[in-house]
């Protein structure tokens, strides 16, 4: 990756910038959890709340809108820095001036929510309205940031092809001496759990948990849990087995892959491809234990990841993660549908958010690995269409999955640590994907990386925590 140093006159704008949208963002998610808890109904007045001020509701109410003050002084403010600043573009102005000019909207629809008892539609228009506050804000962080010169990009990514090297001629390496008894057993047994990818289950497991929880709230059932995540860890084990057998020969050309067990030979592809049956033929029979639906579900999990994904999307589109994204979302169907039987609309918005984390989560590792999927010959974004374009997608996709999120806090039943938790690690991923913007370094791709992975991690215990508590 590139190095580069930004000018010394915009580096305070940037951190303003995201400061207002973090601002912004607590309010959407503030003001939805405000009309869960009723707080309309407990504050009546407009602009200064009256009535007991020992109720949680009135103090929730209040908060926000000593909140909605101090953050409408930071949108005027960042919107004046930007006007009265050289170098900031015409778009960026206009972004942030949409934004100021949405913010006395935003007042007057709370003011209306809040004295006709949150009436229909001016809660839906409140939180649409705070939501494209926060999209400004975003385009235009994400518009600043641009650098003046983009970087090159490889635009015939099917002719990019490994250079033979002496552990990379597609050939295996030179055998290392044959191991016997205990050692060559554990070995093999490894060997078949790498082949697993046993580093994706801790996270799809907690996303189709989350699903379960979100549906069922309390009255969730052991039994439910274990039989759902006990299939979804198989169907991800069968899943990641076809996915080392078809990529094998793409395997040997990439650094990070070369030592794969099918790619070195360690397990034969025929064992391999058995292996892979018998753990989808597991997963299924356990899904049907709980519902045709969630076996239905599972087993286009494996098809998509399998075949879809690493077949079609992968070797042939740009946009193979952002559509790849849909195997990572199935989990939280498969949770929803294991506890209703059906599709409903609190799966299909925590769907949405893992989509749409997908990108700005995996677009680091594809910064990171730029070279190495270049020798592989995928199209990943950054090979495509270079890195400063996959670093604005990275912040852009990280707005829309933020705004998904405050979307699920207004369509489910859940809490304070919800709302505090997808702002404050939703602050953290901001920082760092902003960071990545000015360092533009491998490590600052990898913090974005470990950061995206903390925020949905601690995104979806707060919603199993919330959602078993109420």
């Amino acid at each position: 990756m590139s190095v580069a140093t930004p000018s010394s006159d915009r580096l305070p704008f940037a951190p303003l910038l995201g400061a207002t949208a973090i601002g912004v963002y607590l309010l959407v998610v503030a003001g939805a959890t405000a009309a869960l808890a009723d707080a309309a109904a407990a504050c009546s007045s407009w602009p200064v709340c009256r009535g007991d001020l020992g109720s949680t509701t009135l103090l929730i109410a209040m908060g926000h809108r000593v909140a909605a003050v101090v953050v409408g002084l930071l949108v005027v403010v960042v919107a004046a820095a930007a006007v009265r600043r050289p170098g900031v573009s015409r778009r960026v102005r206009a972004a942030l001036l949409l934004s100021v000019a949405l913010y006395p909207v935003q007042i007057g629809l709370g003011a209306v929510v809040a004295t006709s008892g949150a009436a229909d539609p001016f809660p839906a228009a409140h939180l649409v309205t705070g939501m494209a506050i926060f999209g400004g804000l975003v385009l235009a962080l994400a518009w600043h940031l641009e650098p003046d010169d983009a970087d090159e990009a490889t635009s015939d990514h099917a002719g990019v092809t490994a250079e033979a090297g002496p552990d990379q001629d597609g050939s295996p390496a030179d055998p290392a001496p044959s191991p016997t008894g205990l050692y060559r057993a554990v070995a093999t047994a490894f060997a078949y759990f790498r082949l697993m990818k046993p580093r994706l289950m801790w996270l799809l497991c907690l996303v189709a948990a989350a699903g379960m929880a979100l549906a069922a709230g309390p009255a969730l059932q052991v039994r439910t849990v274990v039989l759902t995540l006990g299939g979804g860890v198989v169907a991800i084990g069968a899943s990641g087995t076809f996915n080392h057998v078809l990529e094998r020969d793409v395997d040997k050309r990439m650094s990070r892959t070369a030592d794969r067990p099918v790619a070195t030979h360690r397990i034969p592809v025929r064992n391999a491809v058995a292996f892979g049956l018998v753990l989808t033929a597991i997963s299924a029979w356990l899904f049907l234990q709980v519902n045709l639906l969630a076996a239905g579900l599972g087993l286009a999990a494996i098809l998509f990841y399998s075949v879809i994904y690493t077949l079609v999307l992968k070797p042939n589109t740009v946009q193979n993660t952002v559509i790849g994204g849909a195997a990572g979302a199935l989990p939280a169907l498969i949770g929803w549908a294991a506890v209703t039987g059906r599709i409903g609309l609190g799966g299909l918005v925590l769907a949405g958010i893992i989509f749409l984390w997908t990108p700005a989560h995996f677009y680091n590792l594809a910064l990171a690995y730029r070279d190495d999927y270049a020798r592989g010959g995928f199209p990943m974004l950054p090979v495509v269409r270079g890195e400063a374009t996959t670093r604005k997608h990275i912040l852009l996709y990280l707005g829309a999955t933020l705004l998904a999120a405050s979307v699920l806090t207004a369509v489910a039943d859940l809490g304070t640590l919800y709302a505090l938790t997808t702002t404050a690690l939703g602050a953290v991923f901001l920082w760092a994907v902003v960071r990545l913007h000015r360092e533009r370094t491998e490590s600052a791709a990898f913090r974005a990386f470990h950061a995206s992975n903390a925020y949905l991690g601690a995104l979806l215990l707060a919603i199993v925590v919330d959602a078993l508590a109420v």
